[in-house]
C-alpha cells in the first residue's frame, strides 16, 4: 500500500515539475527556426533532387525560381523592412495573408513553402519522404506550440498553392515535346557528337519572364558573320577556338573542367555509352550564394533575399540567352573545326545540344554575380567547393564578377564557345541582374549597405 502511494506520489510530482517547466516563448522559438542553415538544408536537397532527376539547366532555373519564390512570399510577414514580390514578379498576384491575431512560426511556414513547391515540380519525392521528418522535427524541438506549428504548416501550404496556380500559367506546359527542326543550312547548329541529341528546349522564350518585360529585353548584338574564309573575323575565332583547344594549360584545363556543370554527360568507351549525371549552372551559382551567406552571417531573410533574387535573375537569364540562340542558330564550334581544319579535333568539354550564341554560362553567371554583388557588395572574396564531390576541385575567387568571369571563359578553353558569345553573354547578363535589382530589390535591405 505504501509503495503504491509512493509511486502515486511521485507521478504527480513528476507532472507537477513538468507542467512548470517554461514553454518557449514566440521570441524564443522564433529565434531558434530562423537558423538560416535550415533554408539551406532544404535548397541543398533540391539541388540533389534536380541532379538525381537530370533537369536540363533551364528547366531547373523553373523549379528554383519557383521554390525560393515561395520561400520568400511565406517569410515576408517575418520582416517589416522586406516586401512582397507581387508586382514586381510579371503578373504576380498577392499571396493570402496570415490570419491576423494568430500566432505563427514564419521561419517554418517558409521552409514548408519551399519544400512543398520543390516536391510538387521534381520527380523523385521519395527524396523529400526522407528528409522531411527529420527536419520539421527540428521546429517542434526548438519549443513551436502544436498549434502554432500546425498553423505554420498550413500558412506555408496555403502560400505554395498559391504559387503553383501561378507556375500553372507561365505557358510551361505549353513548350513540352517540340523539336528544333534542323535545316542544315551552312552556319547554323546540327547536333553535335557524341550522342548528336537533340536541341534543348527549343521553345523556352515562349516562358513567361520573370521580371523582364519580354524574351528578347536585352537581345544582344548579332553574331559575328559566318564567314569560313581564311582571314575572316569568324575564321579567326574558330581557330581561336581550335589552337587553344590544343594546346591547354593545366590552368586552363582545371578552369574548364571545373565550370562543366553539363547536367548529363555522355560518356563512349568503345561500344558501350552511359550518362554521367552533374551540378547544373543555376545549382552551382545557388551553392556559391549558400556559401556566401554562411560566410557573411546574413540572417534567414537576408538569406532567401538573396537566394531568390539570384533564382530570377538565373531564370531570366536562361530565357533571354535561349530567346537568342534559336534566333541566330549559331553553330557550335566542333562542327566547322571538324568540317574545314581537323576532322579528328574535339573540344575538351562535350558540347552542350544547343545553339552556340550567346553563352548560356556568360549569361547567366553575368545576371546572378550582378545580383549577388548588387545585394551583398563587391569584393566578397570566397571559396567555392560547389564541384568537390564530383571531382573538380576547388576554386577561389576576388569577388562575384571574379568567378562570373571565369565561368564564361571556361566555356572558351572547354572548345564549345567563341570569344564573342562569351563577351556578349556577359554584358548580357549584367542588364538583367541590373534590371531585376531596379524592379525587385527591396528599399533599404542591401547587406553591402550595412
Amino acid at each position: 500500500m505504501q509503495k503504491r502511494l509512493l509511486c502515486g506520489w511521485l507521478v504527480i510530482v513528476l507532472f507537477s515539475v513538468a507542467g512548470c517547466q517554461k514553454k518557449a516563448s514566440p521570441e524564443e522559438y522564433n529565434a531558434k527556426a530562423a537558423d538560416p542553415a535550415r533554408y539551406t538544408q532544404a535548397l541543398d536537397k533540391l539541388t540533389q533532387v534536380v541532379i538525381h532527376d537530370i533537369f536540363s539547366p533551364p528547366v531547373a532555373s523553373r523549379i528554383y525560381g519557383y521554390a525560393n519564390m515561395a520561400g520568400y512570399e511565406a517569410l515576408v510577414p517575418f520582416d517589416a523592412k522586406y516586401e512582397s514580390l507581387a508586382g514586381k514578379v510579371k503578373t504576380l498576384a498577392p499571396a493570402p495573408k496570415p490570419d491576423a491575431g494568430q500566432e505563427y512560426c514564419f521561419p517554418l511556414a517558409s521552409a514548408k513553402a519551399f519544400l512543398t513547391v520543390a516536391r510538387a515540380l521534381t520527380f523523385s519525392t521519395n527524396f523529400y519522404d526522407e528528409f522531411e521528418p527529420a527536419f520539421f522535427e527540428q521546429y517542434k524541438k526548438d519549443g513551436v506550440p502544436d498549434e502554432v506549428y500546425e498553423r505554420s504548416i498550413a500558412y506555408g501550404e496555403t502560400v505554395a498553392k498559391h504559387i503553383l496556380d501561378f507556375a500553372s500559367k507561365d505557358h510551361y506546359k505549353q513548350t513540352r515535346g517540340f523539336k528544333h527542326t534542323v535545316t542544315n543550312e551552312e552556319g547554323t547548329w546540327v547536333p553535335t557528337p557524341p550522342a548528336y541529341m537533340d536541341a534543348a528546349e527549343p521553345q523556352w522564350n515562349k516562358i513567361r519572364c520573370w521580371v523582364m518585360d519580354t524574351c528578347n529585353q536585352f537581345m544582344p548584338e548579332r553574331p559575328v558573320a559566318y564567314n569560313v574564309s581564311k582571314g575572316s573575323p569568324y575564321f579567326k575565332e574558330v581557330m581561336d577556338v581550335y589552337e587553344t583547344g590544343k594546346n591547354l594549360t593545366k590552368d586552363q584545363h582545371d578552369i574548364a573542367y571545373f565550370w562543366d556543370d553539363n547536367a548529363f554527360v555522355i560518356n563512349v568507351a568503345g561500344h558501350v555509352s552511359y550518362a554521367s549525371k552533374k551540378m547544373t549552372p543555376g545549382g552551382h551559382w545557388l551553392h556559391i550564394a549558400s556559401t556566401v551567406a554562411a560566410k557573411q552571417k546574413l540572417n534567414l531573410m537576408q538569406s532567401v533575399e538573396l537566394y531568390t533574387l539570384t533564382s530570377f535573375a538565373l531564370a531570366d537569364g536562361f530565357i533571354s540567352c535561349w530567346d537568342e540562340k534559336y534566333r541566330s542558330k549559331m553553330v557550335r564550334p566542333e562542327t566547322v573545326i571538324n568540317k574545314y581544319v581537323d576532322p579528328k579535333w574535339a573540344p575538351f568539354l562535350q558540347t552542350p545540344p544547343f545553339p552556340e550564341y550567346t553563352s548560356g554560362h556568360s549569361v547567366i553567371s553575368s545576371a546572378a554575380a550582378t545580383v549577388m554583388t548588387g545585394l551583398l557588395g563587391d569584393n566578397i572574396a570566397f571559396v567555392d567547393s560547389t564541384e568537390f564531390k564530383y571531382g573538380h576541385g576547388v576554386r577561389s575567387f576576388k569577388s562575384f564578377k571574379d568567378a562570373a568571369r571565369e565561368a564564361s571563359v571556361s566555356r572558351f578553353y572547354g572548345g564549345i564557345h567563341y570569344m564573342s558569345s562569351l563577351n556578349r553573354g556577359l554584358v548580357q547578363g549584367e542588364k538583367i541582374g541590373n534590371w531585376i535589382l531596379q524592379k525587385v530589390k527591396s528599399p533599404k535591405t542591401s547587406v553591402a549597405q550595412r
